[in-house]
């Protein structure tokens, strides 16, 4: 990995001729012809808070990874990308193409739902802290003298939602009916675990235990459940290796628990400005969300970012 490419990171985007939709941890969001337009910087956030230091082609792994799961999953479940092409843009982006090459997605617009999606596999992150204060987590029972990391019985709904003090909550699937109605509650519900589990199965053979994840969903002017934002990547979800598994103790990780790790270490309070980020941590990130990338899909990122004239996944 050359110095470009390390030196090379995305912060914020600025674009004065659209109109800015939403900025997000992560994510700007621009309105567009009726559609938006999904741009992945490279900030990353821990505890909720988004760090000063980015992590170079961070946001391009997670939209190609998210492009990947969106063609996989496509028959399980309808999702709200249109095209990820920059050719395909529109004539206004085009003077913007290599700031959006493999980092961004023109998609539909839909009514999101205001429930966070998770579904957990194993024990991990604050459901094995709920696990450990009550034996139970978001209102599911679970079994005597379960461990940390351990795999559960069957994977489990888990939903979450925002409170006041801008972090997520766990919260029972009885709450999220009452957020947002019992049909379309039962329905992210199982469309969530049948995600979940063609996933982790396909991800298992290829060396990957994907221990829990997040999903975010939408509807569309015709009242159908989309799939949206960012779906299946290291930052929405617990990666580890198969070949280094072993309950009742942290695992290694191909997500950002590295980066958690470090601001633990720091004695940070969890309030902004978090820590700098050193460069063997932005260097480490980077290395773990690369190869979940490459066991995932079989390629090579670095193909991707060597030459940004290469067609990238999908093409368009």
């Amino acid at each position: 990995m050359n110095s470009t490419v390390i030196n090379r990171v995305l912060l914020q985007t600025d674009f004065p001729e659209l109109s800015l939709h939403a900025r997000g941890k992560v994510r700007d969001l621009y309105s567009l012809n009726g559609q938006l337009l999904f741009v992945a910087t490279d900030r990353i956030s821990a505890f909720d808070y988004v760090l000063a230091t980015g992590i170079p082609e961070k946001g391009r792994v997670l939209t190609q990874l998210s492009l990947f799961w969106f063609d996989f999953l496509r028959d399980t479940v309808k999702n709200h990308l249109l095209t990820a092409g920059v050719n395909a843009y529109p004539a206004a982006l085009k003077k913007y193409s290599e700031q959006l090459r493999g980092r961004s997605m023109l998609v539909s617009k839909a009514q999101m739902i205001d429930v966070e999606c998770v579904v957990r596999g194993y024990l991990s992150g604050s459901g094995w802290k709920d696990y450990q204060a009550r034996s139970e987590v978001c209102g599911h029972q679970l079994p005597a003298g379960l461990r940390a990391s351990d795999r559960l019985p069957d994977a489990i709904f888990t939903p979450a939602t925002k409170a006041q003090t801008g972090h997520y909550e766990n919260i029972t699937r009885e709450r999220a009916a009452a957020l947002v109605g019992a049909a379309r509650a039962e329905e992210v519900e199982r469309c969530s675990i049948a995600l979940y589990r063609f996933a982790a199965d396909y991800a298992l053979a290829r060396g990957i235990i994907i221990a829990d994840t997040k999903f975010e969903f939408g509807v569309d002017p015709g009242g159908q459940l989309v799939l949206a934002d960012e779906v299946l990547t290291p930052d929405s979800s617990r990666f580890w290796p198969v070949d280094g598994y072993a309950a009742g103790r942290p695992q290694p990780s191909f997500d950002k628990q590295f980066v958690r790790d470090f601001c633990e270490q720091t004695g940070w309070d969890k309030t902004p400005p978090g820590p700098a980020l050193p460069e063997e941590v932005v260097n480490g990130t980077r290395a773990r969300y690369v190869e979940a990338f490459e066991r995932l899909t079989g390629r090579r990122f670095d193909d991707y970012v060597a030459d940004p004239t290469a067609p990238l996944w999908p093409k368009g």
